[in-house]
């Protein structure tokens, strides 16, 4: 494409004038050529009516050379010393450029770049509905003869100059990732994942749309307290579980009846700490190879639920019961929760729930592997409380000294009670049902 810009002398204005022909860089060529010729015309000398003539046949003669020589470089000039040439030039003016640019890619060898889906979530919170341009980089790497081969490589690219390198490196990308974190935490969506085979990392999720939070909850007070401190302590625990050497993870043993809470629970802190859950049914796995790979498609920040795990170990043979030939060993259960592997991510929560804890091995109960132990009981007064206030939105009751008489020597579980209470929309109604029932079992009806 070529321009034409006119100038007159500022010498001498009404002297001269100037024209410059430019052929502007097409999206496929980088290359510029520019003609600048001065006519010392004088508008006495030229009459009005053929000036305009003689600068345009001008333009034109110039233009034409301009294609001609353009024409002529591009055929004498190999493109391999032409590509030569314009790299060389590219290097030596980054050389003398007082600029730096940072590439953040969108993946580190197989695992996700922190840094790219921070820079993400930044951008996507600082872009306004008034911005107008923005870019997104996408290069395509592969082999020029199997070009089904190639891959896509997303990234971006940061600018700046060089005096502020270090306060780039040191301040502004923490600063980012930090930004991100918050933004992630304020709008992330629960996830509940299962295997999927067909799946590449194995695993498929959907929404976890279930309410239970602490508050909901009703578990002894005391333990619950114990809980959130101690999930807490863990996620703030980042510098001080790489000092000591150990993975940043934590496992907790839930067990008790069935009815008590430990699947509820696993809710209420899944929605506590905004972490994804995945549930990992040995049944569904082939080998120990697979546990592996099941724990390297996990992200980190979530927990890892093996629900029912007493059904699933033959304490006999030392193997999980699977289908076919093939097993899960407990071995292999044994470094999937503990071993070199279980380092692959961090701020990940392992959660076992059992009816039976003394069907467990002891190796697989020993700290480490499960640090704490959360005894899941029957209903007690306080829990009944939280039901009463969750499902008959009432705090107090002349009824609840008769109840609190009555849990007290009858064993029942919070689902019991919880059922009794969804009986009636009436308060008198639904104490006096539940009491009814916990009358009878004490009666051994």
């Amino acid at each position: 494409m070529y321009s034409f810009y006119f100038s007159r002398s500022p010498q001498n204005p009404s002297k001269t004038f100037s024209i410059l022909i430019s052929n502007r860089p097409s999206k496929t060529s980088s290359s510029t050529t520019s003609f600048r010729t001065k006519m010392f015309c004088s508008p006495e000398t030229i009459p009005s009516s053929k000036r305009a003539k003689t600068i345009v046949s001008v333009a034109t003669s110039l233009t034409a050379s301009a294609l001609l020589f353009r024409t002529i470089a591009n055929n004498v000039i190999p493109t391999a010393v032409h590509d030569y040439f314009s790299s060389n030039l590219q290097k030596l003016s980054t050389c003398f450029s007082s600029q730096l640019t940072l590439v953040i890619q969108e993946f580190d060898g197989l695992i996700a770049d922190h840094m790219f889906e921070a820079a993400n979530v930044y951008l996507g919170e600082k872009l306004s509905p008034l911005t107008s341009r923005i870019k997104a980089d996408s290069n395509s790497r592969g082999n020029e003869e199997e070009e089904f081969a190639s891959s896509e490589i997303r990234h971006f690219e940061l600018s700046f100059h060089k005096k502020h390198r270090d306060m780039v490196l040191r301040s502004y990308l923490p600063y980012i990732l930090q930004k991100a974190k918050a933004v992630g935490e304020e709008k992330k969506i629960v996830k509940l994942h299962t295997i999927d085979y067909n799946s590449t990392d194995y695993w498929s999720s959907i929404n976890l749309d279930h309410p239970a939070t602490f508050d909901t909850m009703a578990m002894d007070p005391d333990l619950k307290k114990f809980l959130v401190e101690d999930l807490n302590r863990f996620i703030g625990r980042k510098q001080y579980y790489k000092r000591v050497g150990k993975a940043w993870k934590r496992g907790y043993l839930l067990y008790g009846p069935p009815g008590t809470g430990k699947s509820s629970l696993v809710a209420a802190m899944a929605n506590f700490l905004k972490f994804d859950i995945y549930d990992l049914d040995l049944r569904e796995i082939e080998c120990n190879s697979d546990l592996r790979q099941l724990l390297i498609g996990t992200a980190s920040r979530s927990i890892l639920v093996i629900e029912d795990i007493d059904c699933l170990i033959e304490l006999d043979n030392k193997a999980i019961s699977v289908e076919g030939d093939d097993e899960v060993t407990l071995s292999g259960l044994l470094n999937f929760i503990d071993g070199l592997w279980s380092s692959c991510g961090e701020e990940r929560i392992i959660v076992l729930t059992t009816n039976h804890e003394d069907r467990l091995d002891p190796a697989l109960l020993r700290p480490g592997r499960m640090d704490v132990h959360l005894h899941m009981s029957y209903c007690s007064f306080s829990g009944f409380k939280t039901l009463a206030s969750n499902y008959l939105q009432i705090q107090e009751h002349t009824l609840f000294r008769d109840i609190k008489d009555l849990l007290e020597k009858v064993e029942t579980t919070p689902a019991e009670v919880a059922e009794e209470l969804m009986k009636s929309d009436k308060v008198e109604v639904a104490l006096q049902g539940l009491i009814k029932f916990l009358q009878s079992k004490k009666d051994g009806n």
